[in-house]
């Protein structure tokens, strides 16, 4: 492995038709000091990144389902692969969707429950510190990042919600600026005011925020800097595995 795989990181950023937080998901990467790798949907090759994003949008224009169409591109199947191996995986936004429809996340993102579209800054509590994007932050920890989105209400079963309840499998919840969870600082009524998830191996995360559009203080907060820099500690420790 060559040095600069070894001290740059790279990150995989998967486009789908319909993709368009793709370059601001490479931005990102680059801005924390990682090496971001564009990948396309029809491809059969990760490129030996060292971590996996798959970025925000409307894929297939969201026809279907959000994220239904997307979770049987070719590249998922290299995904898949690459998590079932420990690899680092983040899902945003659609990404989040996709990994839900692909069988990747636990449960399911439906229309808003006021039926519109939001687009804001809102407040998310650290739920678990045991991710690939949270090992810098600590539980109880509030951050700011923006959403954008009109189906982001996260839903499962009951039994799947007992699930993810009781295995701590829930990574980031929807709370006011002290952390405090109620219906108010609920943006989409998202059940138990989730707002991202792990799987139970905890290498794979989705989140329905915009972590990439606050890593710049010049245009907004900077609460998704902690994420990708501990996305970017993870993959270099995998990269020197």
């Amino acid at each position: 492995m060559s040095e600069m795989t070894i001290s740059t990181p790279r990150v995989g950023v998967i486009t789908f038709p319909g993709s368009l937080d793709d370059g601001d998901a490479l931005r990102a990467i680059e801005i924390m000091g990682g090496e971001g790798v564009a990948l396309w949907h029809a491809d059969h090759d990760l490129r030996g990144v060292d971590a996996v994003v798959l970025p925000g949008g409307f894929s297939y224009g969201d026809y279907l389902r959000c994220g239904a169409i997307a979770g049987h591109a070719p590249i998922l199947d290299e995904v898949r692969a690459f998590a079932d191996r420990g690899g680092p995986v983040l899902g945003i936004c659609n990404g989040f969707q996709i990994l839900c429809e692909a069988g990747l996340l636990p449960g399911a993102l439906i229309r808003n429950a006021s039926l519109r579209f939001i687009c804001r800054d809102v407040f998310l509590r650290v739920e678990s510190s045991q991710t690939p994007v949270t090992g810098e932050l600590v539980p109880g920890e509030v951050i700011e990042i923006p959403i954008k989105h009109g189906e982001g209400q996260y839903v499962a079963t009951s039994e799947q919600l007992r699930a993810i309840e009781d295995e701590g499998l829930v990574v980031f919840r929807y709370a006011d600026r002290t952390g405090e969870v109620g219906e108010g600082s609920n943006p989409n009524g998202s059940l138990d005011a989730i707002a991202g998830v792990r799987n139970e191996a905890g290498n794979v995360v989705g989140l329905m925020p915009h972590p990439e559009h606050a890593v710049d203080p010049d245009v907004g907060p900077t609460g998704g800097q902690p994420l990708f820099a501990a996305l970017l500690a993870s993959a270099l420790a995998g990269a020197r595995a």
